[in-house]
């Protein structure tokens, strides 16, 4: 008599984190981020498939500003598996804390590393969001990106409460082990958080504009300046609609110098 498998993954430890402004940044590298999303999905494909889903952030300055506000997207950021540092405003002040994160780790740059991954394993992606036809082309460029992985389905949808029920039915019929989900912030961080114990894949994570710069509807800054921290500049260049969200930044460094390097725990 064949005896029943048994998931004997030890599971995982929660990465050491620091809070700016009462917002949780884990401490943690884009490899050992992806490391821990592999195990994630290992150990639920392992059960078959009955551990519940967990959600990945990619904060920056802007994320933390909202959320001074947004007490549904604290809460969402806050109690994600991971928390990942995206934006060198984040960046520069987990070192100013004291309590530095190892490197900006942004969902544009690492969603086509996941799905490298992805593809090597047999895992895996659903894209859900943005504008109609936009999910199609960016599923087309990973695939480029990613030779033989697998787009599980893609729909834009919106995130209104409404649409929920449709929006599940399609993932789970679609047999996806990762959610991408590019409704921007905080409306797509807050739908995974708000449906959570009912997605059924291992990871589900916001990428905001990823879609787009993979469909090539719009530009990234030049390497040069991404690494120096300025592309929020290059992006005011090319959207300058955007000066009044941009004043998140200077107000985020304001705050984090004016609470000093005490009392910013959740």
């Amino acid at each position: 008599m064949s005896l029943p498998q048994v998931n004997t993954m030890p599971p995982q430890s929660s990465p050491v984190s620091v809070y700016v402004l009462s917002v949780r940044v884990d401490r943690i590298s884009q490899q050992e981020a992806l490391d821990r999303v592999e195990q994630m999905i290992a150990q639920r494909r392992a059960s078959s498939n009955t551990l519940p889903c967990q959600q990945i952030v990619t904060v920056n300055p802007e994320f933390v500003m909202t959320a001074q506000q947004h007490k549904d997207f604290r809460r969402a950021i806050n109690s994600a598996s991971l928390v990942l540092p995206d934006g060198m405003g984040v960046v520069w002040a987990t070192r100013y804390l004291g309590w530095p994160a190892p490197e900006r780790v942004t969902g544009t740059d690492t969603l086509p590393v996941l799905a490298q991954r992805c593809a090597a394993s047999g895992y895996r992606l659903y894209l859900l969001g943005a504008a109609a036809g936009i999910a199609e082309a960016a599923g087309a460029r990973l695939q480029e990106l990613a030779p033989g992985l697998e787009i599980a389905g893609t729909y834009a949808g919106s995130p209104a409460p409404e649409e929920e029920d449709e929006i599940i039915e399609r993932i789970r019929t679609a047999q996806a082990d990762v959610l991408c989900v590019a409704y921007g912030a905080p409306a797509q961080e807050v739908w995974i958080w708000r449906n959570l114990s009912r997605l059924p894949v291992a990871v589900a994570m916001g990428v905001g504009g990823a879609y787009d710069f993979l469909a090539g509807r719009q530009r990234r800054a030049p390497l040069i300046m991404q690494r120096v921290g300025l592309e929020w500049l290059y992006r005011l260049y090319r959207e300058p609609w955007r000066w009044r969200r941009m004043l998140a930044l200077p107000q985020f460094a304001v705050r984090v110098v004016l609470r000093g390097r005490k009392n910013h725990d959740a």
